[in-house]
């Protein structure tokens, strides 16, 4: 029995979310209701509700996983009660930027394909979501028994990440420094353990230094107290560090990347998810000493198999990620420990 009504925390300004009630969404012929159980509070989403980025009312959250609960008619694939993981964002895949792997810059993976109102904006942070025609042909992950909806709402972030360490071009036997040992920077970690690169991680907050050698980081450090790039070069016989993962939207730690990677290295941008966010870089590292400066956004469809097996198959440590969990009343909590890390905390989730 689905309600006529239902909450959601609508974004109404700049720093301003509010639990309201709203009408459960309609849906078309080929669309599908999900009822939502948990999502993860993302970085970009609480850039846009800290800095005022788009135009109120909307209802953010991406990282969702729940249950069908209703299904258009022309819908084949899918039944009430099926467990889905939802993403939000689905590339057409005809396209000229699908057609050259460029799947972010596809006008239809633009258009978010999810909501609960408004304007789409994902819609996690509400009890039933609108999944559209595109998403639920390509954009749907079935999860499996034994998986929690928690888990599996790490399927996105996962990809991500993915798409980054391929970026990297990370080989066996090379060095990575992940700079930002936040819930992103430990899958970093953990993914690029499996690819059979040696981590060094560098963070300020004690707790999250000590959290990362469960991680599989080899060492870590104080960026505050110690110099950064010496310490690089003292690990890998004067070179430098072959990648580093910059997973905060920090310009200092962006800037210092280049001097802490080798000749032929690679410095991956992951956090600086804002337009005219400016850097200044050295221009002749970047050409007489070939350091790569890349930059690495959002999901890619061709790897999320591969994200789900990773935490299907317990490759990644999803649990131990998660540290605080908030009723969607709470929101207002859940997004200031989001924005303002303690010592203790890492992923922070709403429950519906």
């Amino acid at each position: 029995m689905i309600n006529k009504a239902m909450r959601a925390a609508v974004y109404e300004g700049q720093n301003r979310v509010v639990v309201r009630e709203l009408p459960v969404p309609e849906f078309g012929p080929r669309e599908v209701l999900v009822r939502i159980n948990c999502c993860g509070v993302c970085g970009t989403d609480l850039k846009k509700i800290q800095y005022g980025l788009v135009p109120p009312p909307r209802i953010f959250g991406h990282e969702m996983a729940g249950v069908i609960a209703a299904v258009g008619e022309q819908v084949r694939d899918w039944q009430v009660c099926d467990r889905v993981a939802v993403m939000h964002h689905v590339p057409c895949m005809d396209c000229y930027y699908c057609r050259h792997s460029n799947f972010a810059q596809c006008p239809v993976y633009k258009k978010t394909g999810t909501t609960a109102g408004y304007e789409p904006s994902g819609g996690g942070y509400a009890e039933y979501i609108r999944v559209m025609d595109w998403v639920v042909e390509r954009g749907m992950v079935r999860i499996p028994s034994g998986v929690t909806d928690e888990e599996a709402t790490f399927i996105e972030p996962v990809n991500t990440v993915l798409k980054g360490v391929e970026r990297c071009q990370a080989r066996p036997g090379q060095t990575a420094l992940v700079v930002g040992l936040g819930q992103i920077g430990l899958l970093f970690a953990q993914c690029l353990r499996i690819e059979g690169v040696t981590i060094l991680g560098s963070d300020p907050q004690k707790s999250r230094r000590k959290a990362a050698r469960k991680f599989g980081v080899l060492d870590t450090v104080d960026p505050t107290s110690v110099d950064l790039p010496d310490h690089c070069r003292a690990a890998t016989e004067s070179r430098g560090v072959d990648i580093v993962v910059v997973a905060v939207p920090s310009r200092e730690a962006a800037e210092l990347a280049l001097s802490c990677v080798r000749p032929g290295g690679k410095v991956l941008l992951f956090a600086h998810t804002r337009l005219n966010d400016m850097i200044e870089v050295d221009g002749g590292a970047i050409c007489m000493l070939e350091k790569d400066l890349i930059g690495s956004y959002s999901s890619d469809i061709l790897l999320q198999d591969k994200a789900a097996s990773y935490i299907f198959d317990r490759k990644i440590d999803i649990p131990s990620l998660i540290t605080h969990r908030f009723p969607l009343e709470q929101i207002d909590r859940a997004i200031d420990l989001a924005s303002n890390p303690t010592d203790n905390s890492l992923k922070v989730m709403v429950t519906i």
